[in-house]
């Protein structure tokens, strides 16, 4: 059990240092206001997190404020503010309930008010005033994430079949002004692309939206085409944006807590971006190349895989990074990987991700069936190697860490 207690330890010294209490706390000590009214409107998976540290520091000062984050990411009443749980990665009722809420909250504000405006991962689906049906929208956004897009090419395209996307939201702030903090859950920090933009002038255009359909060979009404075809706002002049919180920094605390577990640690990479089955593969590689090393090594890769879906199983891209090595880990001495979502979830699951050792239980001809039918979580499941943190309170994208114990 000595493995898995260093990946617990591991795992919640990196959620603690990123987390966006402190983050959202100092953007704010400085920052002057207005004589005009603070509206506060919180998306993502750690709105409710960066609300109520919005809450603290300010008090009072906040007029009304809204907070939509994911089901069960809520962590009771914050002040006067409406709380709303909604869907993800999919919107549901509960985001346009939410998002047209909100709307309201900032309609008729003066050149005076402020709107401060939080944002972190999820805001994509949580934050969401269709242009098209609700049924249509559940569509193309199913049809996005099985292709194996990644998170900048599905954006590009939400933003434009959206009321609030691609720095629409913050034209309807105006003439209020509009301070956004952004916990960031994109490699890069690409403040246009963090929950798709919506109060972030608009860098992709619509050849991009147009080019990205066409890869992926989406299945579009002629309403969506005739949508990707408008422009989104390419300046905003109501403003002003703080950005916190990276998967570097969570790398970085990953590596603190490894070393005062006395691993020698190497960051491989803070910008992963690749299939989660490859990057288990890779990580299992390595592996394999230090068996022989007689210090315990530790080695980091943080960003965002994808997932190409082939089968009808259940997990999320963590998961399936595990499953993937855990074939190759089962045959080596004292070495484990794990793989994690920040914000405690991996997918359509209630896991944050998934664990795997020298003595996974499962067969390779297990694996391999659970792998083609991309049923990481059961698989998991079934060898006791699902890791469920609940709801972390932030989302900083994703880690995977290998582990040679000497």
């Amino acid at each position: 059990m000595t493995l898995r207690k260093d990946a617990d330890f591991i795992i919640n010294n990196s959620i603690k240092a990123v987390l966006p209490d402190t983050a959202v706390k100092k953007a704010l000590a400085n920052k002057k206001f207005g004589k005009g009214n603070i509206i506060l409107v919180s998306i993502g998976k750690a709105g409710w997190q960066m609300a109520k540290a919005a809450s603290e520091m300010l008090g009072s000062e906040i007029s009304k404020g809204i907070v939509i984050t994911k089901y069960d990411h809520s962590r009771g009443p914050i002040a006067n503010f409406e709380i709303i749980e909604a869907g993800h990665p999919v919107p549901d009722e509960n985001s346009f309930y939410g998002t047209k809420a909100a709307i309201d909250l900032v309609s008729n504000l003066t050149h005076d008010d402020t709107v401060l405006f939080l944002i972190s991962g999820g805001g994509s689906s949580l934050f969401e005033k269709p242009l098209i049906s609700p049924d249509e929208l559940t569509d193309l956004t199913k049809q996005l994430l099985a292709s194996g897009a990644d998170i900048t090419e599905i954006n590009t395209i939400r933003k434009r079949i959206s009321a609030v996307k691609g720095g629409k939201f913050a034209k309807l702030c105006s003439p209020a002004k509009v301070f956004s903090i952004v916990l960031s859950d994109i490699i890069g920090d690409p403040l246009d692309m963090i929950a798709s933009g919506p109060a972030y002038p608009d860098k992709s255009t619509a050849d991009d939206a147009k080019k990205i359909a066409q890869k992926y060979k989406l299945n579009l009404s002629d309403e969506v085409k005739e949508l990707l075809n408008i422009e989104t706002p390419k300046s905003l002049e109501n403003v002003e944006t703080y950005i916190t919180g990276s998967v570097r920094e969570l790398c970085s605390a990953a590596k603190e807590a490894c070393e005062k577990l006395g691993y020698s640690t190497n960051i491989l990479t803070d910008c992963l971006c690749c299939e989660a089955s490859d990057a288990g593969s890779f990580l299992a590689s390595i592996a394999k190349t230090h068996q022989s090393s007689n210090r315990s090594l530790a080695f980091i890769a943080g960003g965002e895989t994808i997932v190409h879906l082939k089968g009808s199983g259940l997990g999320g891209r963590n998961q399936e990074l595990v499953l993937s090595a855990s074939k190759s880990i089962k045959s080596l001495n004292d070495t484990c990987i794990f793989s994690i979502g920040s914000d405690g979830t991996d997918g359509p699951t209630d896991a944050a991700g998934g664990y795997a050792d020298s003595n996974f239980p499962l067969s390779d001809a297990e694996i391999e069936a659970y792998m083609s039918d991309n049923d990481s979580y059961h698989a998991l499941e079934k060898a006791s190697c699902l890791i469920k943190t609940g709801a972390t309170g932030t989302n900083v994208n994703d880690i995977a860490v290998l582990l040679i114990k000497r």
